[in-house]
C-alpha cells in the first residue's frame, strides 16, 4: 500500500515576505507635537488647577427626603426590616410581605402590605406593629398601613437573602 504522491511543503515565512503588505510607519513623539507654542510648567499646572477647581468645589446633590427613593422612605424600610415574622426567622420586608412604602411630600407614610395567609396568627397584630414602627421613624408625620390580599403572597416574593436564610437556594 504505497502511495506515490508528491507532498508539497508550505512555503517558509521568509519566502512569503514579498507577498506581505508593507508595515505601516511607526508613530513618533515628534509627530504628535502641535505647532502651538509650548507652555511653561507653571502655566500647565495652573491649567490643571483650573480644570480641577470646579470638580473639587462641586457639592453632592442633596437626596430628596420625601417621595420615592428619598431618605425618609429608606429609613422607613430600614425600620420595617427590624420586624420579624414570629414563625419564620426572616424580616417581613425580605419575606416579601411589604408591597410598597409611599412617602408623600408632607412626610405621611403609607405602607402596603400583605400576610402569608389570611389565617396568619399575627393577622390582627402585625399591621398595627408595622404602623407603629413606621410612625416612630423620625421625620414621619403620620403612618398608615393598607393590608391587601391581592396579589396573594407567595414564596416568589421573597428576596434572595430570605431564600438563602431559609435554605431555599
Amino acid at each position: 500500500m504505497s502511495d506515490n504522491k508528491d507532498y508539497v511543503a508550505a512555503p517558509s515565512p521568509l519566502d512569503q515576505a514579498d507577498m506581505m503588505p508593507p508595515k505601516p510607519p511607526r508613530a513618533r513623539v515628534s509627530d504628535a507635537v502641535d505647532d502651538a507654542p509650548s507652555e511653561s510648567a507653571g502655566e500647565k499646572l495652573e491649567r490643571k488647577r483650573d480644570y480641577l477647581a470646579g470638580f473639587l468645589d462641586k457639592q453632592p446633590e442633596a437626596a430628596p427626603t420625601t417621595g420615592d427613593g428619598g431618605e425618609l422612605q429608606q429609613k422607613v424600610v430600614d425600620a420595617l426590616k427590624e420586624i420579624y415574622d414570629p414563625e419564620i426567622p426572616v424580616n417581613i420586608y425580605d419575606l416579601g410581605l411589604i408591597y410598597g412604602v409611599e412617602v408623600s411630600d408632607e412626610s405621611d407614610v403609607k405602607v402596603i402590605m400583605t400576610l402569608t395567609t389570611p389565617n396568619c396568627p399575627v393577622a390582627e397584630t402585625m399591621p398595627g406593629e408595622v404602623e407603629l414602627r413606621a410612625g416612630s421613624v423620625p421625620g414621619v408625620r403620620h403612618a398608615e398601613v393598607d393590608l391587601v390580599w391581592d396579589p396573594p403572597w407567595g414564596p416568589d416574593k421573597m428576596t434572595d437573602e430570605a431564600r438563602l436564610e431559609l435554605g431555599m437556594l
